[in-house]
């Protein structure tokens, strides 16, 4: 098939290329080359077999050319980080929002006959996961206060006892609270792709990504990817830095698992119009991906662990996948493997942006 990969130069966009162009599919990229994430450089994983188009999803020529011949679109292309998304606001929601947006009035007033639609939306939309309380039942709880994050006491207590909560595997039907202008705008593309799919007759699939991570990640790219920002830490000699006591969890899926997620969504009748979440099911704590990361690397440093909380974090989301399961996928990574991020990272050169970026985000947020 004609098929186009939005972000298709991306971390997640490359390897589904790579993926299709596997199955003989004749995929067109369209990539914005946004220089946060590939450093000026076009990437030397580029599928030499697809084409490229380098622009913007926000320029309607560019799209309208994209979209020429196209059956299938995956919708990979987007501005990513949640705490730069609290001060980039006009960015993020530009980027995402509007260039979703004027992807589906393309294909609506272009009459391009699109047989499906898969667009990547994320986990954050969730806010924190869901939780039980031994006394009131199940429980989707709001964010922490500022006042309880001044205490140091990170665990989620429930909202009607004050009960420390158990963290539970996270549903599609859980109820959404974003919390930052990121998820809020993942949400909103989302929710735009679902109306236009239902009302045109597109079978649209959402595909909700918890943590990615795995080979080609940026390691320069102090916004997004906490094994990667850990990893070019290490590489320049500094210790990773881990917020609240570091056991706050997170479920981590391979990169590799959200590509073959998504070819396996195309060609799956039962996905469409479903939201799916994609992940492992497995929660893995921030401190225990640092202790593991430093093991594997063989570096002699320890993390930081910071004893100090950032506004808008959430303390534990991880995926419930029994509609993923239910519709028949089987995970190549069912638990975190870092292995082959690391042998990866070990000829990638990794400029630690970190300490610019945390700086940048308290200064922002007024937090020092």
């Amino acid at each position: 098939m004609k098929i186009l990969v939005t972000g298709g130069l991306g971390f997640i966009g490359g390897h589904l290329v790579d993926k299709l162009v596997q199955q003989g599919h004749d995929v067109r990229v369209l990539d914005s080359m946004e220089f946060q994430v590939h450093q000026g450089k076009f990437p030397s994983y580029a599928n030499p077999k697809a084409e490229y188009i380098i622009g913007s999803v926000l320029d309607r020529a560019i799209v309208k050319k994209s979209l020429d011949g196209i059956e299938i679109v995956f919708h990979e292309a987007a501005a990513v980080g949640v705490g730069q998304s609290m001060y980039q606001v006009h960015h993020y929601v530009n980027e995402n929002a509007a260039g979703t947006a004027m992807i589906l009035d393309e294909i609506v007033n272009g009459k391009v006959p699109i047989r499906k639609f898969i667009v990547a939306a994320s986990n954050t939309i969730y806010g924190e996961g869901l939780y039980e309380c031994k006394k009131c039942g199940k429980v989707s709880p709001p964010l922490r206060d500022a006042e309880q994050m001044k205490r140091k006491e990170w665990e989620v207590r429930c909202p009607t006892c004050g009960a420390i909560l158990k963290p539970l595997a996270t549903p599609e039907a859980k109820s959404l609270d974003s919390i930052n202008i990121y998820a809020l705008t993942k949400k909103y593309e989302e929710e735009l792709c679902m109306s236009i799919g239902k009302t045109y007759g597109i079978p649209v699939v959402s595909l909700r990504y918890f943590n990615v991570y795995g080979p080609r990640q940026s390691l320069s790219n102090p916004y997004t990817g906490v094994a990667t920002i850990f990893i070019s830490r290490i590489k320049n000699g500094n210790s990773p830095y881990v917020y609240e006591d570091g056991l706050q969890t997170r479920d981590f899926i391979h990169v590799q698992d959200v590509a073959g997620v998504n070819v396996f969504v195309m060609e799956h009748a039962g996905a469409n119009y479903q939201r799916i979440n994609v992940g492992t099911g497995v929660p893995v704590s921030i401190k225990g991906l640092a202790d593991k990361i430093i093991e594997k690397m063989g570096a002699k440093i320890k993390p930081v662990i910071a004893n100090e909380g950032r506004p808008g974090d959430i303390r534990h989301c991880y995926a419930d996948i029994t509609t993923l399961k239910s519709l028949g996928y089987k995970h190549q990574y069912p638990q975190l493997n870092i292995d082959a991020l690391i042998d990866w990272s070990k000829g990638i050169p990794a400029i630690d942006k970190f300490d610019e970026a945390k700086k940048e985000f308290e200064q922002k947020l007024g937090m020092k």
